[in-house]
């Protein structure tokens, strides 16, 4: 033993997003489309830079949903460079002294490339890869019916995230034959959800609330899909066999996305409710 650890530092590719954004995109749209763009093994042991006006618009919870799935596309790390957003969240949430890192002006990149967000829809990935990645109005067609949905989880259980599923399941109901899972990221984003009564939303509904835990997205408990059964969810992964049975198929979506097509039981843009 040297009691040294090897580590290789990994280049960086760059991705400029520019344009505007359409109704119903988020963050993990912006990322569903970039890994459709990139393949699942187009970021290996990369970082991947996320930049331009469009980032610079984007809310903490969808900048962190970016960030949390650069991995499926093989990177070794997503990164955002800090921004006034950056700052004025941190001061909300900790004390402690923080250092800005970012990349010099000067700095090479692996790869260097732009996204044209006027032209890109809510995104669903189809199974069984993240890169397997197609727009809603496709999808729709597609008439997918469903057995389960999943809505939260690390991806997209933000308060932002169960808002947005709250204001399109209030006053609906999920349908009889949907098991909806609501699940939020952390404990406090729970309490939050509770005070502003959002669970009251949900549960009326006919969802199942959960605490805060990786549950189906792992095939672990609180929805492992049997035999062929299908779901939609807003978690990070949707490789066959993860979620449960080998012969199960996930689909991966928005919050938006995935709160309307548990009150149709299929797949649907959330315009269509």
């Amino acid at each position: 033993a040297i009691g040294h650890c090897w580590l290789k530092i990994p280049e960086s590719i760059k991705i400029t997003y520019f344009g505007k954004l359409n109704k119903w995109v988020s963050g993990k749209d912006l990322i569903l489309y970039t890994i459709g763009e990139l393949g699942v093994n187009g970021a290996n042991y990369k970082a991947l830079e996320f930049t331009g006006k469009i980032i610079n618009e984007l809310s903490m919870a969808s900048r962190f949903t970016m960030a949390n799935m650069a991995i499926e596309a093989g990177a070794k790390t997503g990164i955002i460079v800090p921004d006034e957003t950056t700052m004025n969240y941190i001061k909300s949430v900790s004390q402690k002294e923080f250092k800005i890192y970012k990349s010099d002006n000067d700095a090479n990149y692996f790869k260097d490339f732009e996204i044209n967000c006027n032209l890109i829809e809510p995104q669903v990935a189809l199974p069984d890869s993240p890169e397997n990645v197609k727009s809603i109005s496709e999808v729709e067609t597609m008439e997918v019916e469903l057995d389960q949905v999943v809505i939260g989880s690390c991806t997209n259980g933000r308060i932002e995230d169960l808002r947005s599923a709250a204001k399109i399941i209030k006053k609906n109901k999920i349908k009889s034959n949907i098991r909806c899972i609501i699940i939020p990221g952390t404990q406090n984003i729970y309490y939050q959800a509770l005070k502003e009564g959002l669970l009251e939303i949900f549960i009326k509904s006919g969802a199942i609330v959960s605490t805060p835990t990786c549950g189906p997205c792992l095939g672990g408990h609180m929805g492992v899909l049997a035999e062929n059964e299908k779901v939609l969810s807003t978690t990070n992964r949707n490789f066959k066999g993860r979620m449960g049975h080998i012969s199960s198929e996930i689909y991966l979506s928005n919050p938006a996305i995935a709160a309307a097509s548990a009150i149709k039981g299929q797949i649907i843009s959330p315009q269509s409710i």
